[in-house]
């Protein structure tokens, strides 16, 4: 028997499960919010990766943060060749077993085999009554589901809202979260702000674009508009990633128009990416990379403080949303409709999604399949898109957010 929506008891204890990236984390904040408004007497707990334990610490909607490294379960084969890594889930099925739970949420889509088992049996591990979550007709485990119609036919937070919603809970206010204290904010306003000790800068700190000496200033530059550009994507597919090239004449282009200056953001593998834009950018704009520099959080507090972001499809991308910064995302074989920058609906929202429309798109999390992560051999979506929509796109956004902060989500797409 299963059924579509159930109400818990005031005092209910919650599991919600998001095993994913900092990125999908995030669009899970709304529907978390949800559940804390509708039950405030209850226990909420959340099941996460490493990768993205760290986000929502501290935020009082959330008792209890539990990690399971989920990447050591990912495929049968790793099993088979660490098999010792099974006893790695003995302190994770006491904590399942000992939370006592009413209810376990899952935040996922059940698209691949191996993942269906073992969400299955990480649900049935809990103990508890309500099982619910998506399906796309292989949720037979689950007794309360939400029909899911594919990648795209909702946006992934509004999919996360209609499993809350089955739980009995909603909310009004679908923004996306991360908290961030004060320390996070004084580390973000010394990297914005701050120059070296011996008032020097070079390309690894406060640099030209060019290849210049060494050069001595005398106060840190705060031109505005700060532009962050996130040029880089996650590893599980970095062929979400816009041109380098592009991402430079970008910069450029913005700089005669508007001025300002560059902060370029992302991981520490992501440091030569950034040094290659640098040395292909042809305006003195001043230019800094972020590549590694503080944790994610520390990272929001720097996007918080930019006048605009630019990146591609990536977990930066959400991150610059969740603080409400004017966001431009790059899409291309991705599904624009399923990760687009979220704005619930909300008033004021300053988010456009820049991409092609060709009939191939999007190759990757398609219908209800995994789809091709890596696209096709040309990867036309991306390579045949320029520069002029995104600056177009990004003139409009800087332009309005001096003027008046009302401006609704919508979307750019340019025709082949």
């Amino acid at each position: 028997m299963h059924t579509r929506q159930i109400i818990l008891p005031p005092d209910a204890h919650i599991l919600v499960v998001k095993l994913a990236t900092i990125g999908d984390l995030l669009l899970a904040t709304p529907s978390l919010r949800a559940l804390r408004e509708t039950y405030p007497h209850a226990r909420i707990d959340l099941l996460v990766t490493p990768a993205s334990a760290g986000l929502l610490d501290g935020w009082e909607l959330i008792d209890h943060v539990i990690v399971l490294d989920k990447y050591l379960f990912d495929y049968p084969q790793q099993l088979l060749k660490n098999p010792r890594n099974l006893l790695r889930l003995r302190p994770l099925w006491h904590n399942l077993r000992d939370g006592d739970y009413d209810a376990v949420l899952l935040l996922h889509h059940l698209t691949l085999f191996f993942g269906r088992l073992k969400h299955q049996v990480l649900m049935r591990a809990t103990g508890a009554k309500w099982r619910i979550g998506l399906d796309n007709g292989y949720g037979w485990f689950l007794n309360v589901r939400v029909k899911d119609n594919g990648f795209g036919a909702m946006h992934e937070a509004d999919y996360n809202l209609a499993v809350a919603q089955a739980a009995g809970a909603t909310t009004n206010d679908k923004r996306l979260t991360v908290p961030i204290n004060e320390e996070e904010r004084n580390q973000a306003r010394q990297l914005i702000y701050e120059t070296d000790l011996e008032g020097e800068y070079d390309l690894a700190g406060l640099a030209p674009a060019r290849s210049y000496p060494t050069a001595r200033i005398e106060q840190p530059l705060l031109k505005r508009p700060i532009i962050a550009m996130h040029p880089g994507s996650g590893g599980y597919s970095t062929a979400r990633r816009w041109a380098p090239e592009r991402f430079a004449q970008l910069a450029d282009t913005l700089f005669h128009d508007a001025g300002g200056q560059l902060i370029l953001m992302g991981g520490p593998e992501e440091t030569e990416l950034h040094q290659q834009i640098i040395e292909l950018m042809q305006s003195e704009m001043p230019v800094r990379s972020f590549a590694g520099k503080g944790n994610i959080r520390v990272a929001a507090a720097v996007l918080k403080q930019a006048d605009l972001f630019v990146g591609n499809d990536s977990g930066l991308m959400h991150l610059a949303r969740a603080v409400a910064t004017p966001t431009i995302a790059i899409f291309g074989l991705t599904n624009s409709d399923a990760w687009g920058p979220y704005t619930g609906g909300l008033p004021g929202q300053q988010a456009v999604v820049v991409k092609l429309d060709l009939p191939c798109m999007p190759c990757f999390y398609r219908g209800h399949d995994l789809g091709t992560p890596e696209g096709c051999i040309t990867r036309d979506c991306l390579a045949m898109l320029g520069v002029d929509p995104v600056a177009t796109a990004a003139r409009r956004l800087l332009r309005e957010s001096y003027k008046q902060p009302h401006h609704v989500a919508e979307e750019v797409t340019k025709g082949d």
